[in-house]
């Protein structure tokens, strides 16, 4: 029993350390050994502190042992529970259709070839990027798999089948945000060419169409997917597995969805700012044929804008759900309520995916007959109209099918859950207004940014940003905290007599109500890339130089091209696509912040025995508590700086090459085999980085649990509201940056001028800011609390087998193993040039 432990953590410990490796040596710290083992004995004397309880073997097993009541013991209009959630498969089969016609219908629209070559490129080398991170998520992976075999099959004896049932599950999660970011870059590539394509016939309208079917796409077979698979398991397979089941494939998209956020966060950031710093150094044009930077960053556009947003949106859809049932087998007695509580999420899910589809084809109706012929249009109004009438018509749809299915419930019950559902969803529609106050064209902010920047440089320019990013955190944070606050007063109408805790049932009800409209949300997040990349392809396919290029397209495709239009319009759409994608960002964090509580909620049952001994540990009186809110925050922080030191390093040795072999004279266009240099420094460094990320959390996060569960539980809810604010912060300072460069480049028509120098040093340092470090935390804060669920049960069947000081040796054993990472994080992935080289 000793031993298995013990070789969980060495043999992946020994492979990892080779492969994070650098081939430069490190230079010796002599401080470093005395800094881990003081944070070692640190630990252990933690360990020392009374947990007061929670050791018992009550909850072996955890929520793989949950079973889900028989469906059929409930009617619904006549019908069986399962039969209702059966039919949800048919609207799930609708939205893949409607994903699949989509795709079908930008593969045969109009494209000049120079432009179709030049996505296929970008397509080709996304492909190579995604096999790559495949092969790394599966070495990952490993990791996990480890644990659970160690967990299940021989502590908890759940036997060789039914520990195979959580590794399966895992596999198929992983699996399904790994090809559903798959599908994102596919269409993206299609829809990028097409883009760029229809912007030369001199109308905007074409320029806004075509990014947000794409989108809806995206939108529509990612939330049937996900639904799909959870109603597969509530329908089809036993309900002794389902436990098993769920919490296997919510680790596993959570896996995927942070390796996929992470890398790619750190691969688009650092083509991004070594393209964008060409601009400077050299004064050449955005997008720049001869930048051998710039297949990179459109490369990176669908790595950390489309690959990260979609498996982050897969996972977050799913893991809210597995919350959300969780919490209901644990925290609601009288199963009955529970067979109609479970019935009516899925339910609404499935209708809010009918009401987005349907809100899609009204809005885009209203679109077309305003601008299809106009001559300027608003990207921004279309967009919002969007949201708010999807956020109106799925609150409209809640309320209804709540009366209709829960209507019998006492005290009026429906419409109060109704309510709190609908708080959530205005939250979807509400916090991108408030990000547009901070982030869009036409704010304030961004506008205050671009001033400051005429007088004071580069300087003003970050520290106006920074303002932007920091008020964000305050509006923003009043919104989620009044909105959440509403939940809980209407917890306390009643609810208590259903279910103990009602108020985390309540939040657990926002998370879900924020994703209700979960099509939207990823169209107008998917948006971004396409309008990014379209004006990439056009640079890049320099059909203003081909010959006789007019006539051509006149005789091939029936436009006259007006290719000053096209440009002008891609710009100023790239600019909505910014503005949009920053929305996205708060939606997703928020969901994972709320989402959390309901997950660190069922570790709570476990550790108290339903809520009926311990509760004083869960109190600031109790050390180890306080002492984990204090871990949290600093493990938020560690992540954001990793994170950016990778992409600093990357970044560097990205530019050190592109200066080196980007020719000016006598060539049009950069050589594939520079192009492909720069993509493969980029995804060296995204991969190097991740590896020590992901080892400094997981180790983390097994030796916090190990140490003392109520220690674990304040460290993920000081994770949660950490790095709810960081991200919020970071998202909205880096989005005030990049749209103010896009000002001065569009309104301002300022380019290759100090003030455009001045913004686009503000949009580099804002680059790692709000794609890379903010994005991340969404899928970081979940994988600890999903992985975390698995770390304390194993924790505490160990304690509750006599093996107390094992438990306490790992703890100690496993944060050696974490701050190796995180010194890695930067001391191993430092530029290696010593500041005495510099020459002045």
């Amino acid at each position: 029993m000793t031993e298995l432990p013990r070789e969980a953590v060495t043999a992946p410990e020994e492979k990892a350390l080779r492969a994070a490796t650098d081939p430069r040596p490190a230079r010796r710290n002599p401080t470093k050994g005395i800094g881990l083992l003081g944070a070692a004995v640190g630990v252990f004397c933690l360990t020392s502190c009374d947990s007061g309880g929670g050791q018992s073997g009550s909850h072996i097993g955890g929520e793989a042992n949950l079973q889900l009541p028989k469906l059929d013991s409930v009617s619904f209009l006549g019908l069986p529970g399962s039969v209702l959630l059966g039919l949800g498969l048919i609207v799930c089969a609708l939205g893949l259709v409607f994903g699949i016609i989509t795709y079908s219908q930008l593969n045969r629209m109009p494209v000049h070839t120079a432009m179709r070559d030049v996505s296929e490129l970008i397509y080709t080398t996304c492909k190579t990027y995604l096999k790559q991170q495949g092969r790394f998520l599966m070495l990952l992976w490993a990791f996990i798999a480890a644990i659970i075999v160690i967990y299940y099959l021989f502590l908890v004896n759940f036997g060789v089948g039914r520990t195979a049932v959580v590794i399966l599950f895992s596999l198929i999660g992983m699996g399904g945000s790994y090809a559903v970011a798959w599908y994102g870059i596919r269409v993206n590539t299609l829809a990028n060419s097409r883009t760029a394509h229809a912007a030369m016939s001199g109308r905007p309208y074409p320029c806004h169409d075509i990014p947000l079917r794409s989108g809806m796409s995206i939108g529509m077979v990612l939330i049937s997917v996900e639904l799909a698979m959870m109603l597969v398991i509530m329908v089809f397979l036993p309900g002794e597995i389902a436990g098993s089941c769920f919490i296997g494939f919510a680790i596993g998209e959570s896996l995927g969805a942070s390796a996929l956020r992470i890398a790619g966060g750190i691969f688009t950031k650092i083509a991004d700012i070594g393209a964008d710093l060409m601009k400077i150094v050299f004064h050449i044009k955005e997008d720049d044929a001869r930048n051998p930077g710039v297949i990179a960053d459109c490369t990176g556009d669908n790595a950390g804008d489309s690959v990260g947003p979609s498996a982050d949106g897969f996972e977050t859809y799913g893991v809210t759900g597995v919350a959300l049932i969780t919490f209901i087998l644990l925290g609601v007695q009288d199963q009955m309520v529970q067979v109609q509580l479970l019935v009516w999420i899925f339910v609404i899910r499935a209708v809010m995916v009918v009401a987005s589809g349907i809100s899609y084809f009204v809005n885009a109706a209203i679109t077309r007959a305003r601008y299809r012929d106009a001559a300027e249009m608003d990207f921004e109004a279309p967009l919002t109209s969007l949201v708010w009438l999807t956020s109106v018509l799925c609150i409209a749809c809640t309320f209804g099918t709540s009366a209709t299915l829960i209507g019998g419930l006492p005290d009026g019950m429906w419409w109060k859950l109704s309510l709190i559902v609908s708080c959530g969803t205005l939250a979807g529609a509400l916090i991108p207004e408030l990000v547009k106050v901070f982030t869009s064209t036409n704010a304030r902010h961004t506008r205050e940014v671009v001033v400051s920047s005429n007088q004071g440089g580069a300087s003003l320019n970050i520290l106006s940003g920074l303002v932007a990013g920091n008020f964000s955190g305050y509006w923003i944070g009043l919104a989620i905290t009044g909105l959440m606050g509403l939940s809980f007063i209407i917890s306390t109408m009643g609810l208590s007599q259903l279910m103990i805790a009602p108020a985390v049932f309540a939040f657990g009800l926002v998370a879900f109500g924020f994703l209700g409209m979960g099509p939207v949300t990823i169209a107008v997040d998917s948006y971004g890339p396409v309008t990014d990349n379209a004006q990439s392809v056009f640079e890049l396919s320099t059909i203003e130089e081909i010959p006789s290029i007019e006539e051509e397209l006149e005789r091939d495709h029936g436009i006259r091209p007006d290719f000053e239009r096209a440009k002008h319009f891609l710009e100023a759409n790239d600019g909505a696509g910014n503005t949009f994608k920053a929305t996205a960002k708060p939606v997703l964090i928020g969901t994972a912040v709320v989402g959390a509580t309901t997950m660190i909620f069922s570790i709570m049952m476990g550790l108290t025995n339903k809520l009926t001994e311990n509760l004083e540990n869960l109190s600031l009186l109790h050390a180890p508590f306080l002492l984990g809110l204090l871990l949290g925050g600093a493990v938020i922080y560690w992540f954001t700086g990793a994170s950016m030191q990778a992409v600093t390093t990357g970044a560097y040795r990205a530019v050190e090459f592109i200066k080196q072999n980007l020719h000016l004279d006598g060539e049009t266009k950069a050589s594939a085999q520079d192009s492909n240099k720069v993509v493969e420094i980029c995804t060296q460094y995204a991969q190097k980085g991740m590896f020590n990320i992901f080892l400094g959390v997981f180790f983390a996060t097994l030796a916090f649990a190990f140490a003392e569960p109520f220690l674990f539980i304040g460290f993920l809810v000081a994770m949660a509201l950490f790095g709810l604010y960081q991200a919020i912060f970071m998202a909205n300072a880096g989005g005030a940056w990049d749209n103010a460069k896009k000002l001065v480049e569009v309104d301002l028509d300022a380019k290759n001028t100090p003030l455009h120098d001045a913004t686009v040093v503000g949009d580099t340092v804002g680059d790692p800011y709000k794609d890379t470090s903010s994005v991340a935390l969404n899928p970081v804060i979940k994988f600890s609390t999903l992985f975390g669920l698995l770390a304390v049960e194993l924790a505490t069947a160990i304690t509750a087998q006599g093996l107390g000081v094992l438990a306490h040796v790992l703890a100690a054993v496993f944060l050696l193993v974490s701050a190796f990472f995180c010194y890695r994080s930067f001391y191993g992935m430092r530029i290696g040039e010593r500041i005495e080289d510099i020459k002045a």
